[in-house]
């Protein structure tokens, strides 16, 4: 036999081992024993609804215009569009064949009833710390508190082979094993908000950053680990959690309750998907857990390479821009386009209109979410305790050029220090922005963004 014959036998017979083994991990976390659980316990519905609440779970598995938890969301990945799957009780096209052990497995596992792996973009590394009893409260909702859904799933529009299943079996074995919360603190606040943030809120699915392998480079915070110290995601960067200078080293506790209660505080807004996770999720939660979370993220201390030294420069905008200065490149088109709602100062308007000056999000090392924001516009979440959904027009009108002098002059103004955003990165952005997936709504003949 040739070589290279040899060479093309032996590349089969490893592709075949390799498919053979991924084939039978299912079986290899297969529950042994099924666990029965009162899926008509009143209390045990409502305690699953609250940690649904805690998981977001609505956000990703509700298209726009969608039935609750009936999937169709389109989420964007590198090699194509994944789908959110219907996770009501429907029997054909739902989980409602599901028992408490096919439930758990998909769950903590990322593992479907017949056998196939999920993608990861569903957060079952984040999943896996969930407690057996948060694990029962979940199923109890989902089987009786979720109305049933008869509606089919979407399939990625991800190109053969890499929408092949198979091979997700070898990532889970590198990137998701098996493994229970831990965290050595004696501080049961730390403890509680480490559960919500590592576990059921995954917080580190968007925050931290991913590896070549899109898996997260760290699932718990570690000495100069890069655990929730930010992302890029569909081109919004999720903004770094640590105690760094463009993370939380300028917010106080009260101040990281309020925005995750109202999505709003004295220094910023949420936008983009963090709209979502403040409507769906943490305006939902008590008092306790919202503590424990803040608590828990001021406990995170920076990387060596990142200790909090921002100190802002003296600021000469407020006046140059008072007294009719408008020299700078940039200057003139923040006052034509910005200055209305985020003033000469940059201060904007407490609670309404987003502060510039001071707002490490205007001078993040990434500045994808500003130019995003600025493209194509935003909108503030609405909870009962701000009624108002304040909304940001996009400004995609503007050339790459004039929102590249905007942008750098926003992030150079009122004492911020940012690097130079140029026309490329605009460029970048409008095409991204552009790619980005419809979602899936049964019947709409016009699928909406």
């Amino acid at each position: 036999m040739r070589p290279l014959s040899k060479l093309a036998l032996l590349a089969i017979c490893g592709l075949g081992s390799s498919y053979a083994i991924a084939m039978s991990t299912p079986y290899w976390f297969k529950p042994k024993s099924e666990t029965q659980v009162d899926v008509s316990d009143p209390n045990l519905i409502r305690q699953g609804e609250y940690l649904a609440r805690a998981g977001d779970c609505i956000a990703c598995h509700t298209a726009p215009g969608g039935k609750p938890f009936a999937g169709g969301l389109g989420m964007q990945t590198p090699m194509g569009t994944i789908y959110s799957t219907n996770i009501t009780p429907d029997r054909s096209t739902g989980i409602g064949a599901y028992s408490y052990g096919d439930f758990e497995r998909a769950v903590r596992k990322g593992i479907r009833r017949d056998g196939t792996h999920l993608y990861p973009a569903m957060p079952y590394v984040s999943y896996a710390i969930i407690t057996d009893d948060d694990m029962k409260g979940l199923y109890a909702y989902f089987m009786s508190g979720v109305d049933a859904v008869q509606q089919d799933n979407q399939p990625t529009t991800m190109p053969w082979p890499l929408s092949m299943r198979w091979p997700i079996a070898w990532w889970q074995l590198l990137f998701a094993q098996p493994r229970q919360f831990a965290n050595d603190s004696a501080d049961p606040q730390i403890l509680h908000g480490a559960y919500l943030v590592e576990g059921l809120a995954h917080c580190g699915a968007c925050h931290t950053p991913r590896g070549l392998a899109f898996e997260e480079t760290a699932l718990v915070d570690g000495p100069n680990s890069y655990f929730l110290s930010g992302s890029v995601l569909e081109g919004w960067y999720a903004k770094n959690l640590r105690n760094e200078d463009t993370g939380l080293s300028t917010w106080t506790t009260n101040e990281i309750i309020e925005f995750l209660r109202t999505g709003r505080n004295d220094k910023t807004a949420a936008f983009g998907s963090m709209s979502d996770v403040i409507e769906h999720s943490t305006q939902h939660l008590s008092v306790k857990d919202l503590t424990a979370i803040a608590v828990y993220l001021k406990s995170l201390t920076p990387r060596d390479d990142r200790k909090p030294n921002w100190k802002p420069k003296q600021d000469v905008t407020t006046v140059a821009l008072k007294t009719g200065n408008f020299e700078a490149p940039g200057a003139a088109s923040y006052v034509e386009h910005c200055a209305i709602c985020h003033r000469m100062d940059g201060k904007g308007a407490l609670r309404i209109y987003p502060a510039l000056a001071g707002n490490s999000m205007v001078f993040s090392d990434d500045p994808s979410s500003l130019i995003q924001v600025t493209l194509a516009g935003g909108r503030m979440p609405k909870t009962p305790h701000d009624a108002m959904a304040f909304t940001m027009p996009g400004f995609a009108h503007l050339t790459n050029r004039e929102i590249a002098d905007i942008l750098n002059f926003i992030r150079n103004g009122w004492g911020n220090h940012g690097s130079k955003i140029t026309d490329k990165d605009i460029s970048r952005m409008r095409h991204e922005i552009a790619r980005k997936p419809k979602h899936y709504v049964p019947g709409d003949q016009h699928d909406k963004e």
